[in-house]
């Protein structure tokens, strides 16, 4: 049987916001169509495209802003490298003049009203966010394919199974936490350390270094961008930024006009509990408003759980001084694998599991990242990823308007801090004695999604998302 096989760039991959299930993972099927209309030579006959959208996909598709991904993704446009100050201007043109240039390419006549459809009470079984294009062509034919986005903007497309990609011979094969701990064990190799050999496979260890510190960069913007912007979150709730005001509060009156100064400054400020607690906080405050703000994040494994990671890496590189290239790039290597298991095991999808798949599973990773790289044991490692998975099981996904604010960019700061605190027991304990594994707790969390009720999953029709009363402007 074909297993999957995980990059690190499969895990963190850089896009736009606020959802990588519900904003990445649709804006990719719609670059995936238009290729295979390409593929099939029939670009060119397209006269008319219509999109359905079933399930978690139509229930929270405005808030998430499926919409807006996907037609920029039939566009051509790129989440990696599309300015995001054009998105507004792009959209607007679009639902104005009645047309879009299908992959850059071919003009067709498009009506955001009619040609967009939100099947609110349909689901298809394999997974809840499910996209149907339909395309028509001028010889009066028509060409359908459904693709599913099944969590991290991970994408399938219907009839296959997600492992089409070229198998690779990788030296230390991982399947669950038990695999890894075998390699690392026999090899006396750190987690990091077996990633990287795992990603010798598809690359060279210089473009995965490389690719690994373009995707810090771009967290790292975002954490400073998101301190140093005001305003309100899209979408009508009316919530206000408040990592910017928070970081004013923390760092005084200083102006610092860039990241480094800016982190110089910050450990000026000492390393108090309160003082690196507010810190951890805002900075996972800062990426999930840009999220919100349809910013550039990377998914890590999820945009709605974007914070978290950056949150906990900023944390180690500003009060453990971690900034050093190689530090940085063993966090993130070693986090990955982690999300790889939970991927495998289980999911990373809320749709399919509540927010412990999403905010559960980046603390996770982030607290066996962080207890790697202050030099904990591979086994304590795996006890962090345990302990913080452990703390999030059952944690339901219930996004209020079906925005990805409340309570999903608090809950950012959530997972942070359980991160770090797991990551704390996991150095002061002795793994040897511990009496839940991380397998087991990937287990258990696969076994609380399946038996989670559908209302919980992504789909506003429980939880906070129905008793918090709030009036959103018509779509």
């Amino acid at each position: 049987m074909q297993r999957e096989q995980i990059s690190v760039f499969d895990i963190f991959k850089i896009g736009i916001g606020p959802s990588s299930s519900h904003t990445l993972g649709p804006w990719r099927a719609a670059q995936q169509f238009t290729a295979s209309l390409k593929e099939q030579n029939l670009l060119g006959e397209v006269e008319q495209i219509k999109i359905l959208l079933y399930g978690s996909l139509a229930k929270t598709g405005i808030g998430h802003g499926t919409d807006v991904a996907i037609l920029l993704g039939l566009t051509g446009a790129d989440p990696v490298t599309f300015d995001v100050s054009s998105i507004d201007s792009t959209i607007e043109s679009i639902k104005k003049n009645h047309s879009l240039v299908l992959a850059g390419e071919q003009p067709i006549t498009f009506n955001y009203d009619d040609d967009l459809v939100f099947l609110f009470f349909e689901s298809l079984p394999f997974h809840p966010n499910a996209v149907t294009f339909q395309a028509f062509l001028k010889t009066g034919k028509a060409i359908s394919e459904t693709y599913y986005s099944i969590g991290g903007g991970f994408v399938i497309k219907e009839g296959e199974d997600g492992k089409e990609r070229e198998q690779v011979d990788l030296p230390f094969p991982i399947e669950k936490a038990a695999d890894l701990l075998h390699w690392c064990l026999t090899t006396g190799l750190k987690v990091s350390e077996v990633v990287l050999e795992n990603e010798l496979a598809w690359r060279t260890e210089t473009a995965t270094r490389t690719g690994i510190l373009q995707h810090f960069n771009v967290m790292k913007d975002c954490i400073y961008r998101g301190c140093h912007t005001s305003g309100f979150l899209p979408g009508g709730l009316n919530v206000a930024r408040r990592a910017v005001a928070l970081n004013k509060r923390l760092i005084g009156n200083g102006v610092y006009t860039n990241y480094e100064s800016w982190v110089t400054a910050i450990r000026a400020g000492g390393n108090g509990f309160n003082y690196t607690l507010d810190w951890v906080s805002c900075f996972a405050l800062a990426v999930n408003e840009e999220n919100a703000s349809f910013g550039r994040v990377v998914t890590a494994p999820t945009n709605g759980a974007a914070g978290v990671i950056p949150a906990v890496l900023q944390y180690f590189i500003t009060f453990c001084d971690g900034f050093a290239e190689e530090k940085i790039t063993q966090f993130i290597a070693c986090a990955s694998e982690i999300g790889s298991i939970f991927k495998k095991g289980a999911t990373i999808s809320a749709a399919m599991g509540g927010c412990q798949a999403e905010i559960g599973v980046s603390s996770a990773m982030a607290a066996a990242a962080l207890t790697e790289c202050l030099g904990g044991s591979q086994r304590q490692v795996l006890m962090a990823a345990e302990i913080a998975m452990e703390h999030h099981l059952g944690l339901t996904c219930d996004p209020i308007g079906g925005l990805v604010q409340i309570p999903c960019i608090e809950r950012n700061t959530m997972g942070a801090i359980k991160a770090i605190t797991a990551s704390q027991l996991a150095l002061q304990s002795n793994p040897d004695k511990a009496k839940v594994s991380l397998d087991a707790v990937v287990n258990t969390m696969w076994e609380t999604a399946l038996d989670m009720n559908s209302k919980y999953k992504e789909t506003s029709d429980g939880g906070l998302a129905t008793n918090i009363p709030i009036s959103l402007p018509e779509c």
